[in-house]
């Protein structure tokens, strides 16, 4: 069998697709999934939607690759990583899948940075944020009934992989990728941390096994081959989170490389060999890597990608491209705009009270400087980013960037990028890393990929490269130090209406 089944498991839609042994694409498919949002529930997706859409993709995409059923010989499957759902003892959900966009559990972060904010960041890898700890721990407390009912917590590929392998709820599992994410797991050790739990009072037996990547976690159920037009039996990989999916797609295997991957978060990371938590600046997640003895330290913004379809929809008679080109011609800096772009808090370094606003604003500001500033506005956060990467990892200078996702298909926003961190960016004809991740997941899961970094390497295909302009790096420094400046007096501002609290 020389053929392999990936599947992405994102917050706006599920992709799937067919790929060979060198990685080269067969197929596709694509369904778009519902974000359902209210102020009594919060934001969530439903677990059957999500699974019905996975099923739907990979029939259009084995569907649309011609290759027969019985020449694809193995699956790989990433999904969302920081939200969370509970399954009871079949495996069936017992509750909704909590988005890692909601932000209701932002009394158990407080809970959880007062009662052991330093032990976490060093056990887990990870400063607190609206992520599975938090959640767990509202679920335990706002819901007990419910909670009583939940046998394991999972994330949404773990929940599909059991739905099409017939999987048990009990014989549940966590890959390693997704361990910083937890809230009690320890990073280094790859388990569950036992002074972590007893402190929050969470049951051991409700958390899954934490298992590899790489390991196979069951096979192809009749019922969902049948559905899929694949064959019975084809073994499913346990996968990974999808950011780390992406960077491994990406090819991300030397020391001191910036990848940002720009989806609906936009995030920002790099791959290093030892393991660093961010104690002092609370920034960065030391996050698994697939491969054993790697982290990617990263930040993200929540929703960094929706705000740019935000301001997009404001202007519905304006396209991206035309909204694009009205920016591209204004000077930067956007005439003294400036854009926050953390519409339900910050996530790293963690500020509940932030939200997102324009400040600045002039008689003479247009669409194209509103535009412009949303732009400048993400990438004034990836150089706080970066410069505490600097200051995590001073032997690598982090002046080359790596673009991968939508974001990576606008030339104005790589160039602002670019100049920003003062750093030569390369964009990659694959916008889709997180699906060749997982591909090559699962290839080397089955056997059937065995040199993954050649592989990887050479399905990595440059579409356009942007060099630093340092006079315009110069200025973006002003700019980026007014950014935090007008970050930290409107959290002040924001602390104080007890209605966002």
């Amino acid at each position: 069998m020389d053929y392999i089944l990936s599947v992405d498991i994102g917050t706006q839609g599920t992709k799937a697709a067919v790929y060979d042994r060198n990685l080269d694409v067969f197929g596709t498919g694509f369904c778009e999934s519902r974000v359902l949002m209210s102020q009594e529930r919060g934001i969530w997706q439903e677990p059957e939607e999500l699974y019905q859409s996975v099923l739907t993709s990979i029939r259009q995409a084995v569907a649309a690759s011609g290759i027969p059923a019985g020449e694809i010989g193995g699956v790989g499957i990433d999904s969302q990583m920081a939200g969370i759902m509970g399954i009871d003892e079949k495996g069936d959900p017992v509750t909704v899948y909590d988005s890692w966009l909601d932000t209701r559990c932002k009394k158990y972060v407080k809970l959880m940075e007062q009662e052991a904010e330093e032990r976490i960041i060093e056990i887990t890898g990870s400063p607190i944020s609206y992520a599975h700890g938090p959640k767990i721990l509202w679920w335990k407390h706002e819901a007990p009934d419910i909670y009583k009912k939940i046998k394991k917590f999972v994330l949404p590929h773990v929940f599909v992989v059991n739905r099409m392998t017939g999987k048990q709820g009990k014989d549940t599992y966590l890959d390693y990728t997704c361990i910083q994410y937890s809230g009690f797991g320890d990073n280094k050790k790859k388990c569950w941390s036992g002074e972590l739990l007893e402190t929050f009072g969470i049951e051991a037996d409700k958390l899954p096994e934490i298992v590899s990547p790489f390991e196979t976690a069951g096979y192809l159920s009749k019922q969902a081959a049948d559905f899929c037009g694949l064959k019975q039996g084809i073994p499913i990989a346990a996968g990974a989170g999808d950011t780390a999916a992406s960077v491994f797609g990406a090819g991300l295997f030397g020391e001191g490389i910036i990848l940002d991957c720009a989806g609906t978060a936009s995030v920002l990371c790099s791959m290093v060999k030892q393991y660093r938590p961010d104690s002092r600046h609370k920034t960065m997640v030391m996050m698994r890597a697939p491969i054993d003895g790697q982290w990617y330290p990263l930040a993200y913004i929540s929703g960094g990608g929706l705000c740019i379809r935000w301001m997009r929809d404001l202007f519905d008679e304006k396209s991206y491209e035309e909204l694009e080109k009205e920016a591209g011609k204004l000077p930067a800096g956007s005439d003294g705009l400036i854009f926050v772009p953390h519409f339900e808090g910050r996530v790293f370094p963690h500020n509940p009270y932030m939200r997102g606003s324009f400040t600045g604003l002039h008689w003479g500001h247009t669409k194209g400087h509103m535009y412009r500033a949303v732009l400048e506005g993400i990438a004034c956060e990836y150089k706080y980013y970066q410069s505490v990467l600097k200051e995590l990892f001073p032997e690598y200078g982090f002046d080359q960037v790596w673009a991968t996702g939508g974001g990576a298909r606008s030339p104005l926003f790589l160039s602002i990028k670019s100049q920003m961190l003062k750093a030569k960016v390369t964009a990659f004809e694959q916008a889709d890393t997180a699906l060749i991740g997982s591909a090559a997941v699962a290839g080397i899961s089955t056997g059937m990929i065995r040199d993954y970094e050649k592989v990887i390497g050479e399905s990595r295909k440059v579409r356009q490269e942007y060099a630093a302009e340092t006079g315009i790096g110069s200025g973006y420094e002003a700019m980026q130090r007014e950014y935090l400046e007008t970050i930290e007096a409107l959290s002040e501002i924001y602390k104080k209406r007890g209605d966002l609290l």
